[in-house]
């Protein structure tokens, strides 16, 4: 596939769906080990780690639509 404009679909694609997954990844897990270790968490981690989470999820569920198609169809 031509590459036009400088941009490099597929890396961002890639890093974006990783970023996505990192931060679904850090928010769930942080909050799943705060509640084992600490029993209940404050409300604003509960908020902040929630908050990562769904962020995560929408960046990395969106990420290869985004660059992977509809980005590359525009051009």
């Amino acid at each position: 596939m031509a590459h036009y404009g400088g941009r490099n679909y597929s890396k961002l694609t890639k890093t974006g769906f990783l970023v996505g997954l990192a931060l679904f990844v850090v928010g769930t897990g942080t909050e799943l080990v705060g509640h084992a270790l600490f029993g209940s968490l404050p409300q604003w981690e509960n908020t902040l780690l929630f908050a990562m989470a769904l962020v995560g999820f929408a960046i990395g569920f969106a990420s290869p639509f985004v660059f992977g198609i509809i980005m590359p169809l525009t051009e």
